[in-house]
């Protein structure tokens, strides 16, 4: 393997949180604006930060709807699952002595109340945020703080992710990208160093 380090998105990455995101936002859409969007309408919004979905679809109230479209995600989570491969895809990693991290448009407290993160936290070396960089995906800056906090050469940092977001992010920060296709809808949209079927794919780059 050519990459030192290896960092993950997490929501349609490491855990299929599709339902999960959508059905909430479903739920705040019909509560605060009194209408009716598909899943499909709001597929568009799965994997952005939930303070700029609730900016795009100009909620009244921002905090309001923020608040209440994580009540709703709460009380689904039971919905979210790792996708298949994934923990011993990161149990190979962690024992090849890769170093790993994560940089996802999640808040710190909607990352640490994820239980099956709870679970990988000891993997990772850095976690980034959706508060520890000036600017979100698409924008290079979560994967520049990545690189700060660990004196990675960008060079040798491969971002896997499933959107185009990610994608933007890592070529900004002069990253290597690899989507994650077991939880990309629009994959072949998207271009990157390398395509992953399945998690373990990463054990053969």
């Amino acid at each position: 393997m050519n990459y030192t380090h290896i960092v993950f998105d997490v929501d349609g990455t490491l855990i299929d949180t599709e339902k999960t995101g959508l059905v909430s936002l479903q739920q705040t859409v019909r509560q605060e604006l009194g209408k009716e969007m598909t899943l499909e309408d709001l597929y568009p919004y799965f994997g952005v930060p939930s303070w700029e979905v609730v900016l795009m679809l100009e909620f009244p109230d921002l905090y309001k709807a923020a608040e209440i479209w994580e009540h709703h995600f709460q009380s689904l989570v039971h919905l979210a699952e790792p996708f298949d491969g994934v923990e011993k895809t990161l149990q190979a990693l962690h024992e090849k002595g890769t170093v790993m991290g994560v940089v996802t448009s999640r808040t710190r407290v909607e990352l640490e109340l994820d239980r099956h993160l709870a679970l990988w936290m000891h993997f990772f070396k850095a976690t980034v945020c959706a508060e520890d960089a000036p600017a979100p995906k698409p924008a290079p800056d979560p994967m520049l703080a990545f690189l700060s906090l660990t004196g990675a050469d960008p060079a040798k940092v491969l971002f896997v992710g499933d959107t185009l977001y990610d994608q933007q992010c890592a070529q900004a920060a002069g990253t290597a990208f690899a989507l994650a296709s077991w939880g990309s809808r629009n994959g072949k949209d998207i271009q990157a160093n390398h395509y992953l079927k399945h998690p373990e794919d990463i054990l053969e780059l």
